[in-house]
């Protein structure tokens, strides 16, 4: 066995089972690889280098033969010397756990570094992971969000600090910004889109409630008219009672002066002047009812043109507030057509102004009027007109 490829040579087999079985009886091994593992860290190999790495693990591979190699030998002496087991086995402990020892002494820097080197690995792939999920949503995001991550992507640097993993930051920043680009155009498409339809949507309830409350006024206007025509027909009903009232007071009064008559012819003939006279007060009686007649009837007459002139007026009143009702009705729409105008002119106005601007700051004319248009059709996220 060469010292290239031990650290240190087993005791000879005339030997082994004293120097195995005697206390410490290995220490000179011991000691001379300990010696070599001494003269090995007063100039210890460069960890950055490949070749010194790979010193570090030869010196360790190296007491681990060692190690191997004096344990196969106080095994063989433990299995034919069954009388001294307890002795070799004591000695193999101590020599492993020391030899033990001595190798993790040797491999610790080793280990730390990669120890470092792994976390360092792992710190660069989480960042880079990390930028890559930036671009991923549990639910739809709304354009501010995207245009915040965005900002913070773009705020992420690209420097020496990233080592060898630059190349792969950037072109997975490179992709995630494209993703989240497009992303923030379909999500700022979307909420346009949305706002328009909530716009369209409060306009045509604006229109509904307009046509409901016009519906309102014209059942308003519809009951006022039936209701005055049928105070006017409850009004004539009344006269047309009054006045068959007196017609049969009258006729009562006429057949009460009949029978008075007959009963004056009935009478004995020593009661013809008491009759005459009774005659004569009949008559006058009679005079009279038909006098009542006359005027019970120019009353209903004037009853009836009275509850004629009512009803006219009636309709008339109904008509007057319909034709009200109407020209209210066509001052609003007139007004709100005027307001319209006056909008539409005022925004004309203001989208001239911003025209003008626009070429005077070195626009062309055409790329200034499309610039205003798509503003005022809210197409240009993040600005608008003032209005």
């Amino acid at each position: 066995m060469s010292a290239e490829n031990e650290l240190a040579v087993v005791p000879p087999k005339e030997t082994a089972l004293t120097v195995f079985s005697t206390e410490k009886g290995l220490d000179p091994w011991l000691q001379q690889v300990r010696a070599k593992v001494d003269e090995f860290k007063k100039v210890l190999p460069d960890l950055k280098t490949d070749k010194g790495r790979k010193a570090y693990a030869s010196m360790a591979h190296q007491i681990a033969k060692s190690k191997n190699a004096l344990e196969a030998v106080g095994k063989e002496i433990s299995a034919k010397q069954k009388e001294i087991p307890k002795l070799i086995d004591a000695e193999r402990k101590r020599v492993w756990d020391t030899l033990e020892l001595w190798q993790k002494e040797v491999r610790q820097p080793l280990d730390d570094w990669q120890a470092a080197e792994d976390a360092r690995v792992a710190k660069h792939k989480a960042a880079v992971y990390q930028i890559e999920e930036m671009a991923k949503f549990s639910e739809a995001p709304s354009s501010s969000e995207v245009a915040r991550l965005i900002a913070e992507l773009e705020a992420i640097a690209l420097d020496d600090t990233w080592e060898e993993f630059l190349a792969e930051a950037a072109q997975v920043k490179d992709h995630t910004l494209a993703k989240l680009r497009a992303t923030h155009s379909e999500r700022t498409q979307y909420e346009a889109d949305q706002a328009e339809l909530a716009l369209r949507r409060a306009e045509a309830e604006a229109q509904a409630q307009r046509d409901r409350d016009a519906e309102i006024a014209r059942v308003a206007a519809e009951q006022a008219r039936i209701e005055a025509e049928q105070r006017a027909q409850a009004e004539l009903d009344a006269a047309a009672r009054r006045e068959q009232e007196l017609l049969e007071q009258a006729a009562a009064a006429q057949l009460a002066t009949e029978q008075a008559a007959r009963d004056a012819e009935a009478a004995a003939e020593h009661q013809r002047l008491q009759l005459e006279l009774q005659a004569e007060q009949a008559r006058t009686v009679a005079a009279q009812a038909e006098a009542r007649r006359v005027a019970a009837e120019q009353r209903a007459e004037q009853e009836r043109v009275a509850a004629t002139q009512r009803q006219e007026q009636a309709v008339e009143q109904a008509r007057q507030a319909e034709l009200a009702r109407q020209a209210a009705a066509v001052a609003f729409e007139l007004e709100q057509a005027q307001a319209r105008e006056a909008d539409k002119a005022h925004q004309g106005k203001i989208n001239r102004a911003a025209l003008e601007a626009f070429i005077a700051g070195g626009m062309p004319e055409a790329c200034a009027k499309q610039a205003v248009t798509l503003i005022a059709q809210r197409k240009i996220p993040s600005v608008s007109i003032a209005y």
